[in-house]
């Protein structure tokens, strides 16, 4: 059997790599970066970038450890080459491990000729591949808007972010979902004035109140200008920097902007319709299920199918699909539940979530048990200066089964995983306390909160 990946991000390596272990013959072609440039090229540095802020926060904190330091400073330099060097070391890595089992790698940008046929365009030449099973999983980019013109120094995209070439002395972001929030943590965490443009009537406004809230307060501690009810709809160029203009009148004035306003999948140039697919109205693939698309032996995964934007997502979708190439969902078979799937914001304080949100528990009428602990009763919290936040656990009053739950404060999306667990595999809160963590750790607060 002939398995062919086209795009080589999250979803591609571990599909191609899975397949292969399941004795099958994989092909992956790849334009740009193995591994993904939304993940090598985007989340990774930002998380990198993330943790270099996050460092600077905590030297400003130590001081009520009884450590007395002088506060840090940024070598935009050295940190674009820590960040040039991670993102080398993952590329080597994913490399290595798909020759270890032995998939081919092809550099080039594949186009489908038919539902049996995958053409690269390599720097040798034209490739042709005959294959029985196809994955589509080219990624997402950037979202830029028409009113907007990206220069790569004053109007930036995420991509020229990591990190620019000079600090912001006043950033204006665009775009309070999960990626804004991330970018106004990192650059007031680096010392710059940040103001965030807020559509709506408060940030992060898909998630629980609750959570937005304590991220809000931590940005008005630090100084964080939130515009909110505001939609940008222009940026201006001028000598000293840029101009935001909202929908409502009013305008910011800032050194940079940053436009944090989704993504767009890399769907062209696929030829998809020489296969038969169809895009929806976004531009993205569907998918049922087993993530095939309306030609069986044709799968769609990662940002390009329209589910969830994560790549924990996306590398389970490929795991599914290269099982379910070899037939392995005839047995015993989990399908990939979205609705489970745990995320994580890398602000400070962390914030991530898991399975029901209390509020769509209330808007659908269902009776639930909703339990939380503030870290500001956790020892280690304590201990470690930062009681910031919570742990809430959402749970079935007549069961006592885990339904979902929220984590903001440190460590935030190491934690979920505990109640991620508990989500999937159906487990009650009486687990969760009979656990018997660790004293004195964070996750101590889970046990509470399941109390």
């Amino acid at each position: 059997m002939r398995f062919v990946v086209i795009g080589g991000g999250p979803a591609g390596n571990q599909a191609a790599t899975h397949a292969a272990q399941l004795g099958v013959e994989v092909t992956l072609i790849e334009r740009d970066i193995v591994g993904g440039a939304a993940n090598l090229g985007d989340c990774i540095p930002s998380k990198a970038m993330i943790a270099t802020g996050g460092a600077m926060s905590y030297l400003r904190r130590i001081a009520g450890m009884g450590v007395l330091a002088a506060a840090g400073t940024v070598d935009l330099e050295l940190l674009r080459t820590r960040i040039t060097a991670i993102t080398a070391d993952l590329e080597r890595a994913n490399e290595r491990i798909l020759r270890s089992q032995e998939v081919e790698v092809v550099r080039g940008t594949a186009r489908l000729d038919g539902p049996n046929t995958v053409v690269a365009e390599t720097e040798a030449g034209e490739r042709t591949f005959e294959a029985d099973a196809i994955l589509l999983s080219t990624g997402s980019r950037p979202r830029v808007p028409e009113w907007a013109r990206v220069d790569d120094d004053r109007v930036m995209i995420t991509r020229d972010a990591y990190p620019p070439a000079e600090l912001p002395e006043h950033l204006v972001v665009i775009g309070s979902g999960v990626t804004g929030v991330e970018f106004v943590h990192m650059f007031a965490s680096l010392g710059c004035e940040v103001t965030l443009i807020v559509s709506r009537q408060q940030v992060l406004p898909q998630k629980d109140p609750e959570v937005a809230a304590v991220l809000e307060a931590d940005f008005a501690r630090r100084g964080v200008h939130l515009l909110k009810g505001a939609r940008a709809i222009g940026v201006e160029r001028t000598p000293e920097g840029v101009i935001v203009r909202c929908d409502d009148g009013r305008s910011v004035r800032g050194s940079h902007t940053l436009l944090c306003i989704g993504s767009i999948p890399n769907s062209e140039g696929l030829a998809l319709e020489s296969a038969g697919i169809d895009l929806d109205p976004g531009g993205y693939v569907g998918i049922n299920h087993h993530c095939q698309t309306v030609v069986p032996h044709i799968y769609a995964a990662g940002d390009l199918s329209g589910k969830l934007p994560l790549s924990s997502v996306a590398t389970m979708q490929g795991r599914k699909i290269a099982e379910h190439v070899v037939g392995g969902h005839s047995v015993a078979h989990r399908h990939l539940n979205y609705d489970n799937a745990p995320s994580a914001i890398f602000t400070e304080p962390e914030i991530a979530d898991v399975g029901l949100a209390e509020a769509d528990a209330f808007a659908e009428g269902r009776k639930i048990r909703v339990t939380k602990v503030p870290f500001a009763a956790s020892s280690r919290a304590l201990i470690d200066n930062d009681p910031r936040g919570f742990v809430k656990i959402i749970s079935d009053p007549a069961t006592g089964v885990v339904l979902g739950g929220s984590i903001v404060g440190q460590h935030a999306s190491e934690l979920i995983s505990v109640l991620g667990v508990a989500v999937t595999s159906g487990l009650r809160v009486a687990d969760i306390v009979e656990s018997m963590p660790v004293h004195p750790t964070l996750s101590e607060a889970l046990s509470e909160a399941a109390e």
